[in-house]
């Protein structure tokens, strides 16, 4: 299932999303009954392991069938040989821009999920810099640049330039200045999707809705992620808007949904579906990949999609709007029974029932 084949031509670049970023080692608990309390000790009933920070991205855009290319350094141990080995070699991911790095030990992040949210405690060093710097990304389709305050990284406005479409998203604003002046890349991004809180802080609006309105101001599509209430999104070029409600579902491991929803975006952008499409089909990659463990290996592929879609239809009762607001489906996925190939998930133990 290749979701851009009625798009691409001969003079296509091959990489169709480029990352770069930090690979940490993930290491998730869930089934906590509440937060850990302070002098206590606290039992999970489950627990997961899984490459996480960028990789949940990269995973995200591999497993919809994204050619995607990853520039991040690895540690030369344990921990960095197996997120390397998931990546390359389990999804397919191009890490011919990473390297690995002697010396130099993995960021590792301890997620905590309980309640449908989650608490993470990470710890990791800056990468010593590289030498010589790497040249300019190379030619792709789209980027997906994480957006830092106060930070400009040349490889986004290179990368623009070359007619890259640039995806960015931000974290939290730590500064507390919340200002859009601080996020000098956003003028090279095409998208910009932010969730709800850090839409409206930054500008300084009390609706998202209305604070997606004035992201168009400084960036030509705003999406804006409401959490359980959906999605809302504007195009500054054409003057349209969408907002897709979200899927409900029982969450087991929240940890890396964001990813996977701007991933679900991407792709439909790439393909050039509407964009209450690209809204609805991001926020059901993201309703699927909350309900198995880890954040990268969590990420739905599109058996599991075709499958979600099958069962949807058999269920009696079904508001027939709402499905009809999924019919794009209809014409995307493949026919017949569906074989899902052998996905990695997150496990206990790293290596644990490793094939040869």
């Amino acid at each position: 299932m290749d979701p851009l084949a009625a798009v691409r031509s001969p003079d296509d670049p091959a990489c169709d999303v480029y990352l770069t970023g930090t690979v940490f080692l993930d290491i998730i608990f869930t089934g906590l009954e509440s937060a850990p309390v302070r002098g206590t000790e606290s039992w999970a009933r489950g627990m997961g392991s899984s490459p996480g920070g960028v990789a949940n991205m990269a995973t995200a855009l591999a497993r919809l069938n994204l050619r995607t290319s990853l520039a991040a350094a690895f540690g030369d141990d344990h921990y960095g040989e197996y997120c390397w080995d998931a990546l390359e070699q389990g999804e397919g991911i191009d890490l011919t821009p990473s390297r690995t790095v002697p010396g130099w030990h993995s960021p590792v992040t301890v997620s905590m999920a309980y309640e449908g949210e989650r608490t993470m405690v990470s710890h990791g060093h800056a990468a010593p810099p590289e030498e010589p710097l790497p040249d300019c990304p190379p030619p792709a389709r789209a980027a997906v640049a994480s957006l830092t305050p106060g930070r400009r990284e040349p490889w986004i406005a290179q990368a623009a330039s070359k007619g890259t479409r640039v995806f960015g998203d931000v974290g939290w604003d730590d500064t507390g200045a919340w200002d859009l002046a601080s996020l000098p890349d956003l003028e090279h991004c095409e998208a910009f999707l932010p969730n709800a809180e850090e839409a409206m802080r930054y500008t300084r609006t009390e609706c998202p809705r209305e604070a997606a309105h004035a992201l168009t101001d400084h960036v030509p599509l705003a999406v804006v992620t409401l959490g359980a209430q959906g999605a809302y999104a504007v195009d500054r070029r054409t003057g349209e808007t969408a907002e897709v409600p979200a899927i409900a579902v029982e969450a087991l491991d929240p940890t890396g949904a964001g990813d996977v929803f701007v991933a679900g975006f991407v792709t439909g952008t790439l393909a050039g579906w509407p964009l209450a499409d690209r809204l609805a089909f991001a926020g059901l990659t993201a309703a699927l990949s909350v309900q198995e463990f880890g954040g990268s290996l969590s990420a739905p592929g599109w058996a599991e999609i075709a499958a979600w879609w099958r069962e949807v239809r058999s269920v009696a009762g079904q508001d027939p709007e709402a499905l009809r607001r999924y019919a794009f489906l209809e014409g995307l996925l493949p026919g017949g029974d569906v074989r899902p190939w052998p996905l990695r998930r997150a496990v206990p133990t790293i290596g644990f029932r490793r094939s040869a």
